[in-house]
């Protein structure tokens, strides 16, 4: 057998069968696509085609993943397009060397995600490990950019352009058994040694291997033909909804779907070389520089918590959660699912019973476990309206109502049942900690744990330490955060710590420019051209205005009670006294008809002043985003933001700030922050001191700095 060695690819041969193997595997734990790997394919290409008697190549990797696609290191410093394209051009050239040879299979043992994803297309056969862990799809444009090594191109003509597009446009991460099912791998293989004995066979049941697209009379799947007219319809069907789910605020996608349709009517060479344009341009854009550095480098840093306390050991085996609700049957889920003990606690039998029924009907979401895997999850909870089976956890989560004086209540009844060193974390969204801790007798393991719902599925967990929280007791939360895989942000401690005070701070504008006379239609689409995830009047009504009123009234006790003399706040508490509590109530801001959305209440022009002289698309998007940005401001000057990172990646992953912008720090980098000032004063003037700019950017402004280098 010959072999090959370079700093990305490990080669060998065997005569026998005339099968080189290629083996991906790159300095350090994973493989990602830089200058280094490209020029390690070139050469073990070259090698590969050198052999007397080769009938094909197996591609696989020896790390983990098979290929986590760009080296987004590279990527970010980059700000010539030239260069991106010329890089472009090198990976195209690369795929279709692999192409017009002998037959390539991409033996997958591992995630193989953006341009991973784009070079296993490239093979003339997929053969996927069959393993659950497993991850395939183009996430880029959760990134601001576009699959830009042949993506865009090969994945219409593989799947159709429908599906491809549904893919593309979403980043859709799919599991191996779902992969196949969409057209993305050919074969699943149980083991490793199946995966490469299904890949050798292919080879050689297939010697004269061409892509589809490479032979005469190439017919593109899924029933769609470019330029027809139902081309036509699909690409304008796209565009509009694509335009109708973000306004405009995200041009990856408009780009995708440009690539794919100018693509389409192209030879395919000629394809790829609009798909590399068209990457090069969204690559230097400050949207994705801004969504780069905070969705991937500012994500890694907070996941795995550099600057932080650390502990290896949380300490933690089982875990009280207080309060059956939504929020606490879907914590005692992640806990136990996790592999923790939980005991999921609440004063009234009907409310365990539904806490302990969601439970159940989430692990029955877990297709890849077997029986006896959710059985093993579903055997780690224990309902209970007693207090003895509390006794022992090591950390309790209390999740009851957002009213001082029960949390107390509950503290006093439930700490001293706690294990030696165990941990008492409240999930207030608001209280501060050093009001709640006044009932416990450790003051130094109590702490904040802010979850978001729905639990399962949003990533965040804003950890609030107070005054007396000891660093054991923060590292701790830390690894415990970590175990049930979430990303975390640490904040000190004051009312509404770091996100509710933005989120609030969102939606009651919203309200306000409602009660001041703007359109609410207005009010919701400048939102979404702002790149907000959901609207502020759809998120009152889905957080329901009840609990939006009582919040504002807990938040007048600290912050004054002339906030409830504002016009929006008014509005609010008309709109719930007249038992329009939102969506929960199939009435709100919204109609509703069996809860779903019908448009907004035309009612609402009866609750509002006249449509003031001064409005307009971008007068209202102005005051949405500055209202967060000044209250962002304050968080900054008063200590709540221990680091700039977590400003970007608490607002992004927790409360929907746009995700387009970078994040509210970014937001004012790419405003300006001389300018932001300026602007902040006027609104200050014009609105109220909501506005008032922070002490951090008038002396920044001042001495022309930035919260991120550009």
């Amino acid at each position: 057998m010959e072999n090959l060695t370079n700093p990305a690819f490990r080669g060998t041969f065997d005569p026998a069968d005339g099968v080189a193997v290629l083996t991906f595997q790159m300095e350090g734990r994973a493989n990602k696509l830089n200058q280094v790997a490209l020029e390690g394919l070139s050469g073990a290409l070259d090698w590969a085609y050198a052999l007397p008697g080769l009938k094909g190549i197996v591609l696989t990797s020896g790390h983990r993943d098979f290929c986590v696609g760009a080296d987004l290191e590279m990527i970010q410093a980059e700000r010539d397009p030239a260069r991106i394209f010329e890089a472009v051009k090198l990976f195209h050239g690369l795929h279709r060397k692999m192409e017009k040879g002998v037959p390539v299979v991409a033996a997958i043992n591992g995630s193989a995600l953006g341009g991973g994803l784009e070079l296993a297309l490239a093979c003339h056969h997929r053969v996927c490990l069959a393993d659950a862990r497993i991850q395939l799809g183009l996430p880029e444009v959760m990134l601001g950019v576009l699959p830009g090594g042949g993506g865009t191109q090969r994945l219409p003509r593989m799947i159709g352009i429908q599906a491809a597009l549904e893919l593309l446009t979403t980043g859709a991460q799919l599991r191996p058994d779902k992969a196949k099912a969409k057209g993305l791998v050919d074969e699943l293989a149980d083991t490793p040694e199946a995966l490469l004995a299904a890949s050798r066979a292919w080879i050689a049941a297939n010697p004269k291997a061409k892509q589809p697209w490479d032979k005469k009379g190439f017919v593109w799947p899924g029933g769609v033909q470019p330029g027809t007219p139902d081309a036509r319809n699909l690409f304008l069907a796209g565009c509009a909804m694509a335009y109708k789910r973000t306004a405009g605020a995200f041009p990856a996608i408009e780009s995708i779907v440009a690539c794919v349709q100018e693509g389409a009517g192209l030879t395919f060479d000629r394809a790829l070389e609009v798909e590399g344009r068209r990457f090069a341009a969204l690559v230097v854009s400050d949207v994705a520089k801004d969504m780069i550095r905070t969705l991937f480098f500012h994500k890694q840093a907070a996941d795995k918590q550099e600057g932080l306390p650390r502990v290896e050991d949380h300490g933690i085996r089982k875990v009280t959660i207080l309060g059956a609700g939504m929020m606490g049957a879907g914590l005692a889920f992640v806990c136990a699912k996790t592999g923790f003990e939980v005991v999921l606690k609440d004063i009234a039998a009907d409310a365990v019973e539904r806490g302990l029924a969601h439970v159940h009907q989430q692990i029955g979401k877990l297709k890849h476990l077997d029986d006896a895997g959710r059985k093993a999850i579903a055997d780690r909870v224990t309902g209970t309206l007693e207090l003895e089976p509390c006794r022992g956890s090591d950390l309790v989560i209390e999740a009851v109502v957002e009213n001082t004086r029960v949390k107390h209540a509950v503290t006093r009844e439930t700490e001293p049942l706690l294990a030696p060193n165990g941990i008492w974390a409240s999930n207030t969204s608001a209280i501060p900690i050093d009001d709640l801790v006044k009932a416990s007798a450790h003051p130094d393991r109590f702490i904040g744990l802010h979850f978001f719902s729905p639990v399962e599925k949003m990533p965040l967990l804003e950890i609030i330490a107070g005054a007396a929280t000891s660093d054991d007791t923060l590292a701790r939360c830390l690894a415990f955060g970590r175990a049930i895989k979430k990303t975390c942000i640490v904040v000190n401690d004051g009312y509404g710590f770091y996100t509710s005070r933005t989120f609030s701070a969102y939606i009651v504008e919203g309200a306000q420019l409602v009660a001041e006379g703007h359109d609410p239609r207005l009010v919701e689409w400048a939102a979404k051209t702002a790149g907000m995830v959901v609207p502020p009047l759809q998120v009152f009504d889905e957080v329901s205005l009840n609990l939006g009123k009582h919040a504002i009234e807990q938040g007048a006790e600290y912050k004054g009670a002339e906030i409830l003399e504002a016009p929006g706040v008014k509005l609010v508490f008309a709109l719930a006294a007249a038992g329009r509590l939102g969506k929960i109530a199939n009435a709100g801001f919204y109609e509703y008809a069996d809860g779903k959305r019908k448009g907004l209440w035309s009612g609402l022009s009866e609750y509002a002043a006249a449509t003031p002289e001064v409005t307009g698309l971008d007068v209202i998007r102005q005051r949405l985003m500055l209202a967060q940005i000044a209250e962002v401001g304050r968080c900054l000057d008063e200590g709540i933001l221990r680091q700039h990172r977590d400003a970007e990646v608490g607002a992004i992953l927790g409360i929907g700030f746009a995700p387009n912008a970078g994040g509210p720090l970014a937001y004012a980098d790419r405003y300006g922050l001389p300018a932001l000032v300026r602007d902040l004063d006027a609104l200050a003037e014009s609105c109220g001191d909501r506005f008032r700019p922070a002490e951090t950017f008038r002396r920044m402004a001042a001495a022309g700095e930035r919260f991120f280098e550009v």
